[in-house]
């Protein structure tokens, strides 16, 4: 009897021990929406950099050249997409061009979702170097990517100020490769808005946010996670685009009211504004229809 295999993606992202970040917000999603996940942390903290103290190991361009020699050695590097996030070194991220090449070679028909973390709200998180790796080697491989408005600025050389602007910066990034552009979230015209374009369809759509009174770690990532799950459920871009940013919505909201209350001190702060995951099974399952797409 031929049993159907699942989905079965590599994610390569940043781990924390406590909490809701990198790997560890994408992972249990992309399992209960019906996907093998194998995880390589590129860094291995105790928790994210919102708390006082941060530990942990950083894994480097050998390290995880050797993991891919094993999968390979192995015949496990077989997948059906590739997700990528934090990586905090030039060579690190040179060699994940690498394995994108490689993974492609076994599997022609493979995803590459690659989410380019390298900061937000103005400001970068990682080396200056990794922008021009990632605008002139990663985003070419990719076919999903799915900056943050600032991300999708320092990868265009344009500054986003309306609609008109982000539905420009969009077409560039296509230009440069990726079938699909989903920028995660936008500030524009006083809204959080989300913009999804694909090549495949010709359509380019957005979706504007409810805002919450808070500042999330992990959101992102999540999305990039969702995005990637929907989009091979659903084959269009706007059911997918729906229902990833309806779970996200009522993950955060969970969160947010989770959060409410007197905090001791800004570690007790950041814990309880970790993502609310394991009590948002049930919406990550069956996500709701409140917020709808409407084409640009």
């Amino acid at each position: 009897m031929n049993v159907k295999q699942p989905p079965h993606v590599l994610s390569v992202q940043s781990h924390v021990v406590s909490g809701y970040v990198g790997n560890k917000s994408a992972t249990f999603p992309l399992q209960l929406l019906g996907f093998e996940v194998d995880p390589i942390n590129s860094v291995q903290l105790t928790n994210h950099t919102g708390y006082k103290c941060v530990k942990g190991q950083v894994l480097d361009s050998n390290d995880l050249g050797e993991l891919m020699v094993g999968l390979r050695e192995n015949d496990l590097d077989h997948y059906s997409h590739l997700l990528t996030g934090y990586a905090g070194s030039a060579s690190f991220l040179k060699t994940i061009a690498k394995l994108v090449t490689d993974l492609k070679k076994k599997n022609p028909s493979l995803i590459y979702v690659c989410d380019p973390v390298m900061g937000d709200n103005g400001k970068m998180y990682v080396p200056n170097e990794l922008l021009e790796i990632y605008r002139d080697d990663i985003i070419p491989l990719a076919d999903i990517v799915t900056p943050n408005q600032f991300e999708l600025e320092l990868l265009t050389g344009r500054k986003v100020n309306n609609i008109s602007n982000v539905q420009e910066a969009i077409k560039e990034l296509h230009a440069k490769g990726p079938q699909t552009v989903v920028i995660s979230s936008t500030e524009i015209d006083k809204n959080l808005t989300t913009v999804a374009s694909t090549l495949k369809d010709g359509v380019m759509i957005k979706l504007e946010i409810p805002r919450l009174p808070a500042a999330f770690t992990g959101s992102g990532d999540l999305f990039a996670a969702l995005f990637l799950a929907h989009s091979h459920l659903q084959g269009s871009i706007k059911p997918a685009l729906e229902k990833t940013v309806n779970t996200l919505y009522e993950v955060l909201k969970k969160t947010h009211e989770y959060s409410k209350g007197p905090h001791e001190d800004s570690a007790q702060s950041a814990k309880k504004i970790e993502l609310r995951l394991i009590e948002s099974k049930k919406v990550i399952e069956n996500p709701g229809t409140e917020l709808v797409a409407e084409i640009l």
